[in-house]
């Protein structure tokens, strides 16, 4: 074979732009696959958490609890997800590229109510998170950051407000745990601690902070301010929709309720539960040992995390449809 026909037969080096669209397909690709298993997974434990019930029986929950107690359980939930999506309207700013609020709202909703009773947030509702910051802009980088600024808005918050309910109610949590006093005191302060130096390391460091191979870089000490107040606000409005739905069997004070779910939530953290399920339970269960309480759990799944899945599913249907047809007119 000649010099020329070997220099034919050899691969030709790909264009960066055909090697950046290459990359982009195939991001999109296992989005999209981590995305519909994602939908069917959230579809099948609806269909698995309602299975057991009867229509009757399910009504029958519902309408054991005042309307106003319902009303006031499904406004808690909708201040925590709108909670949540205030978190990621701040990772957007952290990472230097805002988008409009209602976009974000959106993108932030579908992926946390998927995410929520998927388990595995970060996996779950970061490939929806992907799936629509893609589109408008950011790179896998940049998503990757939002997704993990969020993450530790959760963590933040979750140790902000655990912090709190350990030091006003550390009876209860000495129950729950098995752990004594003094144990208790020091997971508050460890939870407080840890709060602080976040806040203090946002405050101090202009450079990225390095971890071995990790390179985190640190938002300004006003957003960090805002992720941690997000994060115990979006616990504490949770807290509250489960409380709510407890009042209807028992006159359960807020504090008490606030520290079981704090300590619930630090297992599903753990173990990635989808939706908690189990654990929840099992800790309100031992709160109030002698109450059916079958009727309000039931009640706080359906509307914290049944309700807004099936409405996340919906839109997610929506708005991919009209992605859908606006790339087919774009390219059309």
């Amino acid at each position: 074979m000649s010099g020329r026909a070997e220099a034919a037969a050899l691969p030709q080096d790909e264009p960066a732009e055909t090697r950046k669209a290459r990359q982009r397909r195939l991001r999109l690709g296992w989005t999209t696959a981590v995305t519909v298993a994602g939908c069917a997974l959230g579809l099948y434990l609806l269909y698995r958490t309602l299975s057991g019930y009867s229509a009757a029986q399910l009504a029958e929950a519902v309408r054991a609890i005042p309307v106003a107690r319902l009303a006031a359980a499904a406004g808690f939930a909708a201040g925590s997800y709108l909670c949540l999506t205030v978190g990621d309207w701040l990772a957007l700013k952290a990472v230097r590229h805002p988008l409009p609020y209602p976009r974000v709202a959106l993108a932030a909703f579908i992926s946390l109510a998927i995410g929520h009773s998927i388990g595995f947030a970060g996996l779950s509702s970061g490939a929806v998170r992907y799936r629509f910051y893609s589109r408008w802009g950011l790179g896998l980088a940049d998503s990757a950051k939002v997704i993990v600024f969020c993450g530790l808005t959760v963590a933040l918050g979750l140790m902000a407000l655990g912090a709190g309910a350990l030091v006003l109610d550390p009876g209860l949590a000495s129950e729950i745990t098995g752990l004594g006093r003094p144990a208790v005191y020091a997971v508050a302060g460890l939870c407080a601690a840890g709060v602080a130096l976040y806040l203090v390391l946002a405050a101090t460091l202009t450079a990225p902070l390095r971890i071995r191979r990790w390179s985190i870089e640190m938002p300004p000490l006003p957003l960090a301010a805002a992720q941690v107040a997000v994060g115990a606000v979006n616990f504490a409005l949770v807290s509250a929709c489960l409380h709510q739905v407890l009042l209807a069997v028992s006159e359960v004070g807020f504090l008490g309720v606030a520290s079981v779910f704090v300590i619930a939530n630090a297992a599903v953290l753990v173990t990635h539960v989808p939706g908690g399920v189990g654990v929840i339970e099992s800790v309100v269960v031992y709160l109030l040992p002698k109450t059916d309480v079958v009727g309000p759990l039931l009640a706080f799944r359906l509307i914290y995390f049944l309700a807004p899945l099936l409405l996340g599913l919906v839109l997610f249907g929506v708005a991919e449809a009209v992605f859908r047809w606006r790339d087919r007119a774009r390219t059309g």
